[in-house]
């Protein structure tokens, strides 16, 4: 396979519309914060949940959500502290040279990727919070579905529903 070069953060951030480009640095403060050395799909879904509206819409109620965001809250303070030190990569991009490349794990840099490409098949310039989601929650290996399945979601079916919200969102926009 041919090697590709990894975005920058000014190219990530152009692949997407501007409230998911806060999404994007939200989710690198989080990881800089939590002194984790690579911005993980955990740090993703974290940062999503709390700007994104029609992202907290896609999950089936609040207590669920309150559970999911127990989880991501407390990955500084205990839940989590394994994966420090570690670097993501379910797998779902094939083989990446350097790990760490300009401190993305290769799980979020797939999710954003896939991301990008739902919002290119329905035609869509940039990709939303919505495609993220499904994106993050399609990636049965990653840190973001680990912590959703902790919290009792289905990560397939809120896939789904992210899917189904975004394309209802194109029709209704």
């Amino acid at each position: 396979m041919p090697e590709q070069p990894i975005p920058s953060h000014v190219e990530l951030d152009a692949r997407f519309t501007a409230e998911l480009a806060s999404v994007l640095t939200g989710a690198r403060r989080r990881a800089l914060r939590d002194g984790d050395r690579h911005i993980d799909t955990a740090h993703l879904l974290h940062s999503l949940i709390e700007t994104d509206p029609e992202v907290r819409e896609a999950f089936d109620g609040g207590a669920q959500l309150a559970r999911v965001l127990g989880y991501l809250v407390q990955r500084s303070i205990g839940y989590g502290l394994r994966w420090q030190g570690s670097v993501e990569d379910s797998g779902a991009v094939p083989v990446v040279r350097e790990p760490a490349v300009d401190g993305w794990s290769p799980s979020a840099l797939a999710a954003m990727e896939g991301a990008r490409r739902r919002a290119a098949s329905r035609g869509a310039a940039r990709a939303a919070g919505l495609d993220l989601l499904a994106a993050l929650a399609a990636d049965a290996e990653s840190r973001a579905v680990e912590v959703l399945s902790r919290g009792g979601v289905d990560a397939r079916r809120l896939a789904d529903r992210a899917a189904v919200l975004t394309a209802g969102a194109v029709r209704h926009g």
